[in-house]
């Protein structure tokens, strides 16, 4: 499902349109372009209301919102990888699947405490 502006404004009543054009002048939010201007799917409001909980609900200051958003981005965009590639183990034959589980442990009892 996709929305405009003044639907996800309508649908979140926390947010103004003035602060949802901010969020996405800034980056913050990155909506697709439609013929008559942003057009937001589920993903985006979840992150809208994501950034009005960091803005209105923690009170977190401007400068700190794309820090936490890159980072979240980040730890996303890792558990995708952590996926794909445990998925890519599970097809291996059982032999080279315990060789890896054997290899992964013995490198995570190596690993000095706080290294990731």
């Amino acid at each position: 499902m996709s929305y405009d502006e003044r639907t996800v404004v309508a649908r979140i009543r926390r947010l103004s349109l003035r602060d949802l054009r901010i969020w996405v002048g800034e980056g913050w939010v990155r909506p697709a372009q439609g013929a008559s201007g942003p057009v937001f799917d589920e993903l985006d409001i979840a992150r809208i209301r994501l950034v009005c909980d960091l803005r209105k609900e923690m009170s977190l200051p401007t400068d700190a919102i794309p820090v936490v958003l890159s980072l979240l981005d980040n730890l996303h965009s890792a558990r995708r990888e952590l996926k794909c590639l445990a998925e890519a183990v599970e097809k291996q034959p059982d032999e080279v699947r315990r060789d890896i589980v054997a290899v992964y442990r013995a490198t995570r009892e190596t690993e000095p405490a706080g290294e990731a």
